[in-house]
């Protein structure tokens, strides 16, 4: 892929919106995305997004299919998930080494894994001991750019007497991160489904003796795997 070796021309904007598109289309399942989803995703107006991605497209890292749909290259994967790989070892690194909680290290990563230094990042990699998850419960892509995605669910799709665990949490909000932890959710918590409310889905769910009930908005934030 010739554009690997290119890569390093890219700026801050255009590594965010490969990042942004790769997390729409793979992470978040979309089967379609088009300029103006991806805007309100990164917050942006969508002609600033229009242009951005005439950019992309330019460089060989965005192609349009059929109705408008962004996809991206092969050398625009192999970006989004270098970029991917970096922030989540920084997330890592902040709380394991440097006292972070995990509502704070996600801001900062941001910052982080703009470096460009492939050195910087294996070596990170290996002091860690190649860790396989970040705080948030997420799978770390490896050095070769393998990519998985955790099979899991949202709290909010299950059902009255459902048993699950916690196995990762959205990590683009600090606010929820905190709430998260006030209430005594952790990675790999064991959640019971007592009740689904009809009126406005709210969940009352039991975990750790504690009773509690959370919004919908909650429950589509927080992901888990069943227990059978």
């Amino acid at each position: 892929m010739t554009n690997k070796l290119n890569s390093n021309n890219l700026t801050k904007s255009e590594e965010d919106y490969l990042k942004a598109l790769f997390q729409l289309l793979i992470e978040d399942n979309s089967a379609k995305v088009g300029n103006n989803q991806l805007a309100d995703y990164l917050k942006v107006s969508p002609a600033s997004t229009n242009n951005m991605i005439k950019k992309l497209k330019a460089k060989n890292y965005v192609v349009s299919e059929k109705y408008g749909k962004l996809d991206l290259t092969e050398e625009g994967k192999y970006i989004a998930v270098r970029l991917i790989r970096k922030h989540r070892l920084w997330e890592t690194f902040l709380c394991d080494y440097l006292n972070f909680t995990w509502d704070e290290v996600h801001d900062v990563a941001e910052q982080l894994e703009h470096i460009k230094s492939q050195k910087l990042i294996d070596e990170l990699d290996r002091f860690m001991d190649f860790p396989k998850k970040d705080p948030h419960g997420e799978l770390i892509p490896n050095a070769k750019g393998e990519y998985s995605v955790l099979p899991k669910v949202t709290l909010s799709s299950l059902t009255e007497g459902d048993l699950c665990q916690l196995v990762a949490v959205n990590d683009g909000s600090v606010q929820f991160l905190k709430y998260v932890s006030e209430i005594g959710l952790a990675l790999s918590s064991e959640i019971k489904i007592l009740e689904v409310r009809e009126f406005d889905k709210s969940i009352r769910i039991q975990f750790n003796d504690v009773i509690e009930t959370v919004t919908k908005k909650f429950a589509d934030n927080v992901f888990v795997k069943k227990v059978v």
